[in-house]
């Protein structure tokens, strides 16, 4: 069976044990965990396992499928580490900081797209200090002063992010609700997770983690807005730095 995947219900854990199922120099399999597996632009989760007087870093996590079995989370261990054996108890540790800098970001980036909703989203990158949209844009006209005000308003704003989950069919019934181009919604397990962003903000299907509310992101900043194409427009944006 594959790893149940805590982070999805409550992306605020930052430890959990949990029963390893597989073991391997290439990486550990788990009964449960919180870390986020790389996907959707989201880098994969880093921290720490500790088991019976050892302990190994968690390098990354990654999604990992093996022919005629459903897809599971792979936890990459640290070259060097010492591998606990397949039925042994752990306790796992996230890098919590980067996590939670992930989260709001993922967040902030669904504002951004969501202020950008006439243009498709063609590319992006979740990043801890800074991330980026790339938006099929013909009139490639975005003001960065304008899109930074509005942003940091809606983040002010302090609305509710929720979850909803409709079925597969559901979502192709609703083509709309895609809004990336490049990045397929987590379909092909009979149901699909939408993010809702207060009433009528944001509605759009994500695997991610995200925080609670938008007032958790903090101030952003626009940083740039590059031409990569004819049409091609990226969006980057960072965390403001706290005045002196």
């Amino acid at each position: 069976m594959p790893a149940d995947p805590l982070f999805r219900t409550d992306a605020y854990l930052k430890s959990c044990t949990a029963t390893v199922t597989q073991a391997e120099p290439g990486g550990i399999r788990l009964d449960r965990t919180i870390f986020y597996p790389t996907g959707g632009g989201q880098p994969g989760d880093t921290g720490i396992m500790r088991w019976q007087g050892n302990e190994a870093r968690i390098a990354d996590t990654r999604k990992y499928r093996t022919e005629g079995e459903p897809e599971d989370i792979l936890h990459i261990l640290a070259e060097g580490s010492p591998i606990p054996e397949p039925g042994t108890e752990v306790e796992t540790t996230l890098d919590w900081a980067r996590r939670y800098a992930h989260m709001r970001m993922h967040s902030c980036m669904h504002l951004l797209s969501a202020l950008l909703r006439d243009a498709a989203v063609t590319g992006g990158q979740v990043g801890a200090e800074k991330s980026r949209l790339d938006f099929d844009m013909p009139s490639g006209q975005v003001d960065k002063d304008a899109l930074t005000a509005e942003l940091n308003r809606l983040i002010a704003e302090d609305h509710m992010l929720a979850q909803r989950w409709i079925t597969d069919e559901e979502l192709e019934a609703q083509p709309e609700l895609v809004r990336t181009m490049s990045v397929k919604p987590p379909m092909g397990h009979g149901r699909v997770r939408l993010i809702a962003i207060g009433d009528n903000i944001d509605l759009q299907p994500c695997g991610g983690t995200h925080i609670a509310r938008t007032g958790e992101i903090g101030a952003v900043e626009v940083a740039k807005i590059e031409n990569k194409g004819k049409q091609n427009r990226r969006v980057t944006v960072v965390f403001r730095a706290p005045a002196a």
